[in-house]
């Protein structure tokens, strides 16, 4: 089992910058894929960003450029760097994660996922 928790969430204006973490525990080692999707209430989950065990990364064509995603091995920390933030970034974003799969592509996170955290909030105002 894996247990994750996220931080970081809030309000902002857009523009802005927020950096969202979450803290993994537990057989983390399995967790060959780790990620960030986005959903709102009633709408579908939309993956943002997600990195291999092999540091390989891939982004959802919405974020490109204005979010980064990292991971800390040794703190078993995964980062979601949110600069440029607009409006239509606000959502519920989840921490997740893909016991002994690679994410091929970003989607992966939020389709393909055997855990995943509580969820954190973000806002961006206009």
């Amino acid at each position: 089992q894996v247990h994750l928790v996220e931080s970081g969430g809030g309000s902002v204006q857009a523009g802005g910058s927020l950096r969202l973490s979450c803290a993994a525990s537990g057989y983390t080692a399995i967790t060959d894929c780790m990620g960030w999707f986005r959903q709102a209430p009633g709408k579908g989950r939309e993956g943002v960003a997600a990195i291999n065990s092999d540091g390989s990364t891939s982004y959802a064509d919405s974020v490109k450029g204005r979010f980064t995603i990292s991971k800390d091995n040794a703190k078993n920390t995964l980062y979601l760097q949110m600069n440029s933030l607009k409006p239509e970034d606000t959502d519920m974003y989840y921490c997740a994660a893909l016991a002994h799969r690679r994410c091929v592509w970003v989607g992966f996170v939020s389709e393909e996922y055997n855990f995943r955290g509580q969820g954190t909030q973000v806002t961006v105002s206009s």
